[in-house]
């Protein structure tokens, strides 16, 4: 009994490290979909929390491991958060420019 035991805690430990992954790729998602939109108030409020999330994560893998059948699936997660990330980026970079000439007094002139 107390190797079940062992075993349904490590599995349980795991399901808890694989949500802190999904909890990062849904606001990961949601930061998209704010960004998308022009939202970009929203889109740092969801990046506060993934930075509370992934500070969370960190301690939660400090102390657990994932087989490797959670390893794959945490893969797949962290490419669609990569995605995502990528097309946030490539959305705020318009925005960053305009915020660059704001902080160093240029305007924008429109032909």
């Amino acid at each position: 009994m107390p190797d079940r035991f062992c075993t349904q805690k490590v599995t349980a430990m795991n399901t808890q490290l694989l949500s802190y992954y999904e909890a990062i790729e849904q606001a990961s998602a949601d930061m998209l979909s704010a960004a998308r939109s022009g939202n970009w108030d929203e889109v740092v409020k969801l990046e506060g929390a993934c930075v509370l999330l992934i500070s969370q994560l960190k301690h939660a893998a400090s102390q657990q491991q994932l087989q490797p059948a959670e390893a794959q699936l945490k893969t797949r997660i962290m490419q669609r958060i990569l995605l995502n990330d990528a097309e946030i980026r490539h959305l705020a970079e318009p925005w960053l420019e305009d915020l660059d000439q704001v902080l160093t007094g240029k305007s924008k002139t429109v032909h």
